[in-house]
């Protein structure tokens, strides 16, 4: 009920104010009741593996990381080329060893504001480096991971599971939070109406 009082506050222009005055007056002492009717899946059981299929790139290719001796240039051309924001970072020789993950922000403080040369500073000069790299697995749900990436104030977290899975990002998890709340808005809209049945 809290869900629905939070976003009936939230959509005053969606709906007739004293329609939402009614609402309210509802909603406020209501205890919680369980509904099949209104059975929300929630950011709780939503997982990282979901989020993952509904991106546009679901395949995890060379496109996704780079190795730690490649070039900072090198790194920067497959973000641009690709469209991301971040690499993880391989061992040289292994592609199962994890030794980091480097992002734009890493090339623009690291390099680029410190006048480094781009063409020959390697990226394990100035990627996040193993033992300081937050990781989630696939079943992690997209709230833990939302609180990860608050707490860390970090953009991008790749997900393992064993192996490199794929990469979500700041955008991602907003991305799935507005979808989350937009099916709650419609689903709220059609009880107004009567069409819960």
């Amino acid at each position: 009920m809290q869900v629905i009082a939070r976003v009936i506050k939230s959509c005053r222009e969606t709906f007739r104010v004293p329609v939402l005055q009614q609402l309210q007056k509802y909603t406020e002492n209501a205890s919680i009741v369980k509904s099949p009717l209104l059975n929300l899946k929630g950011l709780e059981n939503t997982t990282v593996a979901e989020v993952l299929m509904k991106k546009e790139d679901e395949d995890v290719g060379s496109w996704l990381w780079c190795k730690s001796d490649d070039t900072v240039y090198d790194a920067a051309k497959q973000m641009a080329r690709n469209n991301i924001g971040s690499l993880v970072v391989l061992k040289p020789g292994d592609e199962q060893m994890i030794a980091g993950i480097v992002t734009e922000r890493d090339c623009l403080q690291k390099v680029i504001a410190k006048d480094k040369s781009y063409k020959y500073t390697k990226v394990q000069e100035i990627m996040t480096s193993q033992n300081k790299l937050v990781t989630v697995a696939s079943d992690t749900n997209v709230y833990q991971a939302m609180r990860l990436m608050s707490e860390n104030q970090i953009r991008h977290v790749p997900v393992i599971d064993g192996r490199i899975v794929g990469m979500i990002s700041m955008v991602d998890v907003v991305r799935t939070v507005v979808d989350q709340q937009r099916g709650e808005v419609n689903k709220l809209n059609d009880f107004i109406k009567g069409d819960y049945y």
